[in-house]
């Protein structure tokens, strides 16, 4: 097939690939809007790009926004060293068929994220194409510009770093369901005896704010402080925001169920949860840094599959 039809073909390739282009900055970069950065930026290096030297456009629209992402990851690196309090990806609305994909659900979620934070930016890069996107070591030689070689040995590096970080275990979807809504009511009812029961004992609750607006800086740890935590929701004004006037929506964010908290003029804070083999609450990512809400602000829903 020659892509070097003119604009309409091309465009019509790249938009036919611009979901899985999303997915694999997004995982890259944790951010949403550095994501669409990346994958707009592909669009213009695609648009001027000779085409007909391109034997497979997938493949090689993967390894522009592999580039890209790599580059935006390395300038990023310090800030987020210097970030205050907790650095917790941006999160995004996700479409429930991710659930017909286990592996495309963890590999979106906070806590897989928080953990790929801890990699080096290559050994990110690297990870995610071979064990998200199944991309074989030469393919991926090529699009991070390293020998073959380099690539395995940081892929094995990679995905030990991983596997001792994960979370280790995961009740099935509908569990996890179940629990989340019974958190909602628990926390928007201040019923801190149920939030005990759902709450593993050494469960711990990461906030990110920013240094924008008022969080905990470092992990708050226990059952019984993480319950009144959230048992204060019904009870207390939260960033000038009367209970009264608090909304708060049961919705999918990265691949698992979630729970996003508004005021009458603006998104104020998501809540995503990991669960343990018996459906406990083993962890909760609190984000509430304001410029970090914007894609759940803007209501997009994103299709993050991997085929």
């Amino acid at each position: 097939m020659d892509l070097n039809l003119g604009s309409g073909l091309d465009q019509q390739v790249y938009h036919q690939h611009r979901n899985l282009l999303f997915s694999v900055a997004y995982r890259l970069l944790g951010t949403a809007a550095d994501a669409e950065d990346a994958v707009q930026d592909a669009w213009i290096k695609w648009s001027a790009a000779d085409r007909s030297q391109v034997a497979d456009p997938k493949a090689y629209l993967t390894r522009i926004v592999s580039n890209l992402a790599l580059e935006r990851l390395r300038s990023t690196r310090h800030k987020r060293e210097t970030y205050v309090g907790p650095w917790l990806p941006e999160p995004i609305l996700t479409v429930g068929d991710t659930a017909d994909s286990v592996t495309d659900a963890e590999s979106v979620s906070m806590a897989m994220l928080v953990v790929l934070e801890t990699l080096s930016p290559l050994e990110r890069a690297v990870f995610v194409l071979k064990e998200v996107f199944g991309f074989s070591h030469a393919e991926i030689a090529e699009a991070v510009e390293r020998s073959e070689a380099a690539v395995r040995q940081t892929a094995h590096r990679a995905r030990e770093h991983v596997q001792a970080r994960r979370p280790r275990f995961a009740a099935d979807r509908s569990r996890q369901r179940e629990v989340t809504e019974k958190f909602f009511a628990a926390a928007t009812g201040g019923d801190i005896n149920t939030l005990m029961e759902l709450l593993s004992p050494d469960v711990t609750l990461w906030t990110d704010g920013g240094g924008k607006v008022r969080q905990a800086l470092r992990p708050v740890v226990g059952a019984q402080t993480v319950a009144s935590w959230f048992a204060a929701i019904g009870t207390v004004a939260y960033q000038g925001i009367e209970p009264a006037d608090m909304h708060a929506e049961l919705v999918e964010i990265n691949g698992g169920p979630g729970l996003v908290f508004s005021g009458p003029d603006r998104v104020i804070a998501t809540v995503t949860f990991d669960f343990d083999a018996e459906g406990r609450i083993t962890a909760l990512h609190n984000v509430a840094n304001p410029d970090k809400l914007q894609a759940i602000t803007d209501g997009t829903t994103h299709d993050v599959t991997t085929r």
